[in-house]
């Protein structure tokens, strides 16, 4: 059996971007969740399935109560933080595709900047009852006690391995705020900034600028899969999920993968590696992609992870704005998690379907094929959406 374009997005649904919604974390998936099923014509009835985060506040049968979604044939959750975005998708087109549920909803809402906080110190996070909490046990008393503070670590050693600078950082920040500036539904709409600001920006753990970390914000958004055959006939037609994976290296941890030989990346390699597999496509079928950019240094290493180049020349691809509307391979054209918001991702996701069906702000002249990954750091999971 192949996984491979039986199942399609059919509604994508989101919030406001903000940095204080107002309201509590159920009503905004709430509200993702009713746009969604709008946007795909379908009703709230309709739905047999939801899948979401282990770190979303939210339950399942919660989310179908206020919703009147009756009977749930399946409910699945993905560890990992934002490891786990493209994860919920993969999760809801394998139950479609296998005939356990017929209509999956993918949420994910948090006030993650009025809230819980996830760029500040979290004590907890070392203390948790489970292996994770061990595992951070480890670096916390050292000062890595921040998602910035672990990235640091990696970036300087990519800095050091293949002479990456902080302007080369600085320019993926420039592209994704370019995008957004023209998105009217990004949190800095309106708001590009140069290199200069980029280099201008506190640091925050070197070599780690301000600029070079994502935002904190509050919001929703859900997406409904179903058939591609029951999707073609909605309201909004078919985008097919080509390809879906995750992946974790050896030696994996959480944020702090240290103890091994590859100090990059290599998850991404793994999802990659079986994207390419599923579909049958390679880097040069991608007309653009959303590449997780909680963090800059990670969107050059994932370039060479999934083989758009070559390990070490990332910095070289980006160059003369290669990753902007116009250039061989636009990124985040929604603005990315750094401009748009930061919604573990999930954003993401529906700036993909949006540009396979053609309806994106900085739409990429007949995008065809459309890379998604999720969060880079940590076990993670990545799509290939399609038309």
């Amino acid at each position: 059996m192949s996984l491979s374009g039986v199942a399609a997005i059919a509604g994508i649904g989101a919030t406001e971007f903000s940095k204080e919604s107002g309201r509590s974390e159920l009503q905004l998936s709430a509200e993702a969740t009713l746009a969604a099923l709008a946007d795909a014509g379908l009703e709230a009835s309709d739905v047999d399935g939801l899948t979401t985060f282990t770190m979303d506040s939210t339950a399942e049968i919660a989310l179908a109560r206020e919703l009147g979604m009756g009977e749930l044939r399946f409910f699945s959750r993905i560890n990992y933080g934002g490891g786990a975005a493209c994860g919920t998708v993969q999760q809801a087109a394998m139950a479609v595709a296998t005939g356990v549920a017929d209509v999956v909803v993918a949420y994910r809402g948090f006030n993650e900047r009025s809230g819980h906080r996830f760029g500040q110190v979290q004590g907890a996070a070392a203390a948790q009852a489970n292996t994770n909490g061990l595992d951070n046990a480890w670096t916390y008393p050292y000062g890595l006690s921040t998602p910035a503070a672990t990235v640091a670590m990696q970036a300087r050693r990519y800095m050091h391995e293949y002479g990456a600078t902080s302007e080369d950082f600085g320019r993926v920040a420039v592209a994704d705020r370019r995008h957004a500036a023209t998105n009217p539904n990004a949190f800095f709409y309106e708001k590009p900034i140069t290199l200069e600001d980029h280099q201008s920006s506190r640091m925050i753990a070197d070599p780690l600028r301000l600029l070079d970390c994502c935002q904190e914000s509050d919001g929703g958004v859900a997406i409904v899969v179903t058939s591609t055959e029951r999707a073609r006939d909605l309201k909004a037609g078919a985008v097919p999920i080509v390809a879906a994976a995750q992946g974790s290296a050896p030696d994996q941890f959480v944020m702090t993968s240290y103890f091994r030989d590859d100090l990059g990346i290599p998850e991404i390699g793994v999802v990659g590696r079986e994207l390419w597999r599923q579909s049958g496509l390679s880097p040069d079928d991608i007309d653009t992609a959303v590449l997780y950019d909680h963090f800059t240094p990670y969107v050059l290493m994932q370039l060479e992870e999934l083989g758009f180049c070559a390990t070490g020349e990332a910095k070289d691809f980006i160059a003369d704005g290669a990753i902007e509307i116009g250039g061989r391979l636009p990124l985040n054209t929604h603005g990315g998690q750094l401009g748009e918001a930061y919604i573990h991702g999930m954003n993401g996701i529906a700036e993909a379907v949006r540009q396979v069906r053609g309806t994106s702000v900085n739409q990429v002249a007949g995008a065809r094929h459309v890379l998604v990954t999720a969060g880079t750091g940590v076990p993670t999971s990545g799509l290939i959406l399609g038309t």
